[in-house]
């Protein structure tokens, strides 16, 4: 094929007026509106001088409008890359800077703040607010709806999504056609997502979850998307009266148990409510099946590896587990310290081979060497073990991340920002189970020399500088940190300490 991802999300539908996205409240467009959009949008990147394998970066609403984008950086042989529309000047620059992109879209409200940068990387422009205008959409209007699509091979690059580092730096993770498609078509199959089918869609789409395991999904299924701009719990039930599959963050599922209004009669068109990004509680499954009737299909995966594994659409949904390994995806639990595979029911480290795992992290041949292993293993960081029968627990993590939301949170760069506060003498930040967001932000600080906290001053300097998930939710003064022997602070003693059973 001339492009694999673009031939099969894409082009297939050309002649399909079944709707695709229908924005609530705002617009509705057919996949075969969708196609020639995207011919549009990629005319007018090609215009700007994009080439294969060049980047188009983004940070905008979520839109339609993206969507498109998304559509036409791939048929234009472009790598997408889109970024959390909550990151912030210094974190924007960063990006900007590690990936040069050939062009940038963001919101034009933001334009001024990102002028510094721009002039120093030197991408072309266009924007994109979130009513869908700007110089983008006006531009490409008067683009041809007729585009021959860039022959790409299933190895070459289709997006860049950053991580972060436990270092604070964050990685880059590149993924090709093959990756994203062949990951589509599994989760496709194993959920039975077809044309019938009615998504929910209130994820963003600045992260693997909803750009990727949702839109992908419905790409290839041809299903239709009823396309909301976030998760607003009056429109989620009302959407559930003509939809039938719901794909969401633990955090969504929490916010509708909260709500009388769900109960089996609300649910009763609903397929398939799926769960991901982060560990869905026990208690959350159990009470959403006594209310609904419906059992939640939890599944797993990363940034770089997108699914990994998935509880079966016709089986036992199981509390407490991840499911299985998808059917084309190979994992194996390993022990950290000797590289030897553990025994069923022993916990280790989570490693994973398949078409799904990433090329490596752009610009970190040191970083793709550490977490690639020669035979083709990616190292998670996550610690889980597997039960007799194949089904998979995390139970948790080397690495020191948080999951708040369904967004991944590394301490170190949240340490980093704290530690500038010339009043702060040392920070330590860590994660504590929430019902709500499955972790919480803490942020345990020993003040310098007759220094007083401050929460509302370090609140605003916090603001400044990180993305609004990234910020602790809680602030503790203490007069030390606990640390071992060897002078390394013991996260795990502050955990146990600040842990509230209720939460």
């Amino acid at each position: 094929m001339a492009n694999p991802l673009y031939d099969n999300l894409i082009s297939k539908h050309s002649d399909n007026d079944a709707c695709f996205l229908n924005q609530i409240g705002r617009e509705v467009i057919s996949y075969r509106e969708f196609s020639k959009l995207t011919c549009q949008y990629a005319n007018l990147l090609t215009k700007y001088g994009l080439q294969p394998g060049d980047r188009v970066a983004v940070q905008a609403a979520k839109t339609i409008e993206m969507v498109v984008l998304y559509g036409a950086t791939i048929q234009a042989g472009g790598v997408f890359l889109s970024l959390n529309t909550d990151y912030k000047k210094d974190e924007v620059s960063y990006f900007l800077e590690d990936s040069k992109p050939k062009v940038f879209i963001c919101d034009p409200e933001k334009l001024q703040n990102f002028k510094d940068i721009i002039i120093q990387t030197g991408p072309k422009v266009l924007t994109l607010d979130k009513f869908g205008r700007g110089s983008l959409t006006s531009e490409a209007s008067m683009m041809s709806k007729i585009f021959k699509t860039v022959h790409r091979n299933s190895d070459d690059l289709a997006a860049l999504l950053y991580t972060s580092g436990t270092t604070g730096r964050s990685k880059g993770a590149m993924l090709t056609q093959n990756n994203l498609l062949s990951n589509a078509k599994t989760l496709t199959d194993l959920w039975e997502v077809s044309e019938n089918d009615i998504l929910i869609h209130a994820l963003p789409i600045f992260h693997t979850h909803g750009l990727f395991v949702a839109l992908n999904t419905a790409l290839l299924s041809g299903c239709q998307v009823n396309f909301l701009f976030k998760f607003d719990i009056d429109e989620v039930i009302r959407a559930m009266h003509s939809s039938t599959l719901l794909m969401g963050v633990p955090t969504f599922y929490t916010r509708l148990l909260a709500d009388r209004r769900l109960t089996a009669n609300q649910t009763k068109k609903m397929r398939l409510f799926i769960s991901g990004s982060a560990p869905l509680l026990a208690e959350t499954h159990e009470e959403f099946t006594r209310r609904t009737g419906h059992h939640i299909l939890e599944r797993y995966g990363m940034t770089e590896t997108s699914m990994i594994t998935s509880n079966p659409l016709n089986g036992e949904r199981r509390p407490g587990t991840v499911g299985t390994a998808l059917a084309d995806v190979e994992i194996t639990i390993i022990d950290p310290e000797t590289g030897q595979k553990k025994a069923t029911g022993e916990i280790g480290g989570i490693e994973v081979r398949g078409p799904n795992v990433f090329k490596g992290y752009w610009n970190m041949p040191d970083k793709t060497e550490l977490e690639l292993r020669e035979n083709g293993y990616f190292i998670t960081g996550d610690l889980g073990k597997f039960c007799s029968d194949g089904y998979l627990s995390i139970v948790g993590r080397e690495k020191d991340l948080i999951i708040s939301g369904g967004y991944n949170v590394y301490p170190k760069e949240v340490e980093d920002v704290l530690n500038e506060l010339v009043e702060i003498e040392e920070s330590a930040v860590f994660g504590v189970s929430d019902k709500d967001f499955g972790e919480r932000v803490i942020a345990a600080i020993v003040m310098a020399d007759k220094e007083d906290f401050n929460q509302s001053q370090t609140e605003s300097f916090v603001n400044d500088k990180l993305a609004r998930y990234k910020k602790p939710k809680e602030y503790v003064v203490l007069e030390a940190l606990p640390r071992n022997t060897m002078g390394k602070v013991q996260k795990n003693e502050l955990r146990k300490r600040f842990s509230n059973p209720k939460n």
